[in-house]
């Protein structure tokens, strides 16, 4: 047979992925750990793939997790609009309703020309009236909480009072540079980490003293408002690119920790 070496064309290697951008990277990287150490199981829900009126194909998706112990689920919403410099992730981990579990969350933006984030623990009692709680849930985040104000590029985010009181005093939200987010992924991985010893092994001095609060019925209530739209507005541009339907419905999920959940059933 005729050589025929010199006729192969060179070697192609093979396209490589595009590396997630760093809040996509910092929400993967949160929920991968969350989702490999807790008892979750993923199930399917309505929105694996959003879709807006305003941009052709998808602009979101949905995961969703349900667990049976300390951690009752887990939901991930992600916004990637490149048309309008969007790229928004949230993870949302909910304790149990009726345990003393607090709430993880997680969210790291990009938009425009500019990052942001913010992350929490959110209470499940009154903290100035339960000190063994609020020692035992928030006292080890206090250093990683202080780290932050060590990195440049950091400023505070513009959010109201009455946001800010319905979460910790340790939450923390800024707006970033790009380095100052990176820079931030420790903290988030120190705040996960002690919210997943948490979920393991709860201190029972600190369960006992929320005792006289009815928890279920707090966290109903809570988280009411903490996905309205009277009282948060980023719910209005959720609106613009997904439709008052589907945002009702992704708020019932996080109201409830149910697909089929109405933000009714938690008054």
């Amino acid at each position: 047979m005729p050589d025929q070496t010199a006729a192969r064309p060179p070697s192609v290697p093979p396209a490589r992925a595009a590396a997630p951008s760093p809040p996509a990277a910092l929400s993967a990287r949160v929920l991968d750990r969350l989702t490999a150490v807790t008892d979750v199981t993923e199930s399917p829900t309505p929105w694996g793939r959003l879709t807006s009126g305003a941009f052709p194909g998808e602009v979101g998706s949905v995961r969703y997790f349900t667990g049976s112990g300390a951690v009752a689920s887990v939901v991930h919403i992600s916004l990637v609009v490149p048309p309008i410099g969007l790229d928004s992730h949230m993870v949302f981990a909910f304790g149990a309703a009726e345990g003393p579990l607090p709430h993880f969350t997680l969210d790291s933006v990009h938009a425009g020309e500019g990052y942001a984030f913010h992350l929490d623990l959110v209470q499940r009692a009154d903290l100035a009236s339960h000190p063994a709680y609020t020692d035992a849930v928030y006292g080890p985040l206090t250093p990683a909480h202080g780290s932050a104000a060590e990195i440049p590029g950091l400023a505070p985010a513009a959010i109201g009072p009455r946001q800010r009181a319905l979460m910790s005093p340790w939450m923390l939200v800024h707006r970033a540079d790009e380095a100052a987010l990176r820079a931030v992924g420790p903290i988030a991985e120190n705040y996960l980490e002690h919210w997943l010893t948490l979920a393991g092994d709860f201190p029972p001095a600190a369960a006992d003293e929320v005792k006289d609060t009815d928890l279920a019925d707090r966290d109903r209530r809570l988280r009411a408002a903490l996905f309205s739209r009277e009282i948060d507005p980023v719910w209005a541009q959720v609106d613009r690119l997904l439709g008052p339907a589907t945002t009702d419905a992704l708020r019932g999920l996080l109201i409830t920790g149910s697909p089929g959940g109405a933000e009714g059933d938690a008054s």
